[in-house]
């Protein structure tokens, strides 16, 4: 790996990085938040929508993702941003990765660093802050443009008018209540931990045509997580879970079109790590993330393909709309509260070609959407 010095840069490859910004927990340590912000060549968002965090997850374009918090061995903390360069638009010069600590000083959080890695893990930098004091908010470093390649640039720079302050400097409208963190509380099953705050490190694999991916063990076992499926070019895809003998048992997630950004559920054994099948006609990047990744229905959600949302609302009426030609399914699992008792699942939606619906649900769970074009849902009629 290449420790880096502020203010040094160094050309990285022009394809998937994974980026993590780590701290040292502990007692009375704030916590940490990163931040992605796309922009153009005068060093400005060009809307709101260029800035990539935990209340906006995924730019448009798909090339930056949040994937949350994770796990690594010992008191370290870490917060992760997917970063594909090569899906990075034309206007867009520049990726800053930013955090902010809940407008407490970061001189207070030892080991601030940011780490930059293939999505195999092969460390690409690394560049440690020793310097922060007073700053509530702070850009660790920079992705840039030059000569047709990607560079990366160790920053350092902190802002003591905390995240609204930066997001300020670079063009984002601020609006004087602050976005709320991730949502908690959703099943508080017996003997277990709230599932939306089981965390762990984002798992993510790269393959081809038909492939079987055996999981990390460090998976919770038992606990449902996020499965996340990206493709170019191919027919059909197709997600399968496997059984202990490591054939194909239940389809999660299929779909057909030229490219395919998809979302469904799994559920980790107990008894043995995760393992899933894939069937694609192209290259294509599986990602294992924590259950609080999945997208909140506010109001009203919009999506292309198959997905996964958290519902926490109580019983009530939801309105769906598909916009595509093939099948639109909507599942609705509903967490038990019996540990004798499996999940109840619920068929809210199954319809084809266009539609504009209304489906009761009983209760807090997860929706998993299977479709093949632009859908809508929201909440009440």
């Amino acid at each position: 790996m290449t420790e880096m010095a502020k203010g040094g840069n160094l050309p990285v490859p022009s394809a998937a990085l994974q980026v993590a910004v780590a701290w040292q927990q502990g007692p009375g340590t704030p916590d940490v938040d990163v931040s992605a912000l796309l922009l153009d060549a005068a060093g400005r968002v060009r809307s709101d929508a260029d800035l990539v965090f935990y209340n906006q997850r995924e730019h448009h374009s798909k090339s930056v993702r949040h994937l949350g918090k994770g796990q690594t061995p010992g008191p370290s903390g870490t917060d992760w941003i997917w970063l594909d360069l090569n899906a990075v638009e034309p206007g867009v010069e520049r990726v800053v990765i930013a955090a902010s600590a809940d407008d407490e000083a970061f001189g207070r959080i030892p080991g601030l660093a940011v780490h930059v890695a293939t999505p195999e893990g092969a460390p690409v930098a690394s560049f440690a802050i020793g310097d922060a004091s007073t700053e509530t908010a702070f850009v660790f470093g920079e992705f840039y443009r030059r000569n047709g390649t990607w560079k990366f640039r160790a920053v350092g720079q902190g802002y003591a008018s905390g995240l609204a302050g930066l997001a300020t400097d670079f063009g984002i409208g601020v609006e004087d209540t602050p976005p709320t963190a991730p949502a908690t509380g959703l099943w508080n099953g017996p003997g277990g931990p709230d599932e939306l705050t089981v965390d762990f490190p984002p798992y993510v694999h790269q393959g081809r045509a038909k492939q079987r991916v055996t999981c990390p063990p460090n998976l919770p076992p038992g606990r449902r997580v996020v499965v996340d499926i990206e493709c170019r070019d191919s027919i059909s895809v197709s997600i399968y879970s496997c059984d202990a003998y490591g054939r194909s048992d239940e389809l999660l997630l299929d779909a057909y079109a030229d490219e395919v950004h998809g979302r469904t559920l799994a559920t980790v054994p107990d008894d043995r790590p995760l393992a899933l099948l894939v069937e694609a006609d192209s290259p294509w990047t599986l990602r294992v993330l924590p259950l609080g990744q999945a997208r909140r229905v506010d109001r009203t959600v919009h999506g292309a393909g198959p997905d996964l949302l958290v519902y926490e609302g109580g019983q009530g009426v939801l309105s769906f709309a598909h916009q595509g030609e093939s099948n639109f399914t909507v599942w609705h699992y509903l967490r038990s509260t019996d540990p004798d008792w499996p999940d109840d699942q619920d068929l809210l939606v199954n319809e084809v070609g266009r539609l504009d619906v209304l489906a009761p649900v009983q209760g807090p769970g997860m929706l998993r959407i299977g479709a093949d074009g632009p859908w809508q849902i929201s909440l009440g009629g």
